[in-house]
């Protein structure tokens, strides 16, 4: 996992040098223990701490509510923001950022690192030749296997209302009527 930690620690500073706006990145695993972090100023293992419980209310909140599994969410505060994004299986990237940062150039950016830092750390659990070695490897496996919930609820379907003709309504009126002419009389 130290290979996956220095390729993720990487990732996390070419995203910081992408995005200027940002004034941390961190990468956590679900359980909120930091696997990889560039966060000046701010204590990383509280942040992933609360990156793994938010991420898990979030979660639930989402399943319960049929949109399937947890994406991205993002928090606005007064002086900024904090965004997190799913990273494989395993994982979520958390990033910090000043209000003025482009939210659009920000999802991009965090969407893009949590694809390539989920990859480095599914193929580091499932890689059992790796620094882990065969043993926590199974361990780890175990604990997966055990911790695996049913699969999320289907998004509910949503009804379409029937399209209505734009075409204009037939005049019924029948078009032989005479006009009708309106007198006004005034006494002086």
């Amino acid at each position: 996992m130290a290979a996956a930690q220095d390729g993720i620690l990487e990732e996390l500073r070419r995203l910081r040098a992408r995005v200027p706006q940002l004034t941390g990145a961190l990468a956590a695993d679900v359980d909120g223990l930091v696997l990889a972090q560039d966060t000046p100023g701010v204590d990383p293992e509280t942040v992933a701490a609360l990156t793994g419980a938010t991420r898990a209310l979030a979660a639930q909140l989402a399943d319960e509510t049929g949109q399937g599994d947890l994406r991205e969410l993002l928090v606005r505060g007064v002086y900024g923001y904090v965004a997190t994004y799913a990273a494989g299986a395993g994982a979520v990237v958390t990033l910090l950022a000043q209000d003025r940062v482009n939210v659009g150039r920000l999802h991009l950016e965090g969407r893009r690192a949590g694809a390539r830092i989920g990859e480095l750390v599914d193929f580091a659990a499932t890689d059992p030749t790796g620094p882990t070695g065969p043993t926590e490897q199974s361990e780890r496996t175990e604990h997966t296997e055990t911790t695996t919930k049913a699969p999320a609820k289907p998004a509910p379907a949503r009804a379409r209302a029937a399209r209505t003709s734009r075409a204009k309504p037939t005049d019924t009126r029948a078009t032989a009527t005479a006009p009708t002419v309106a007198r006004t009389t005034t006494e002086s």
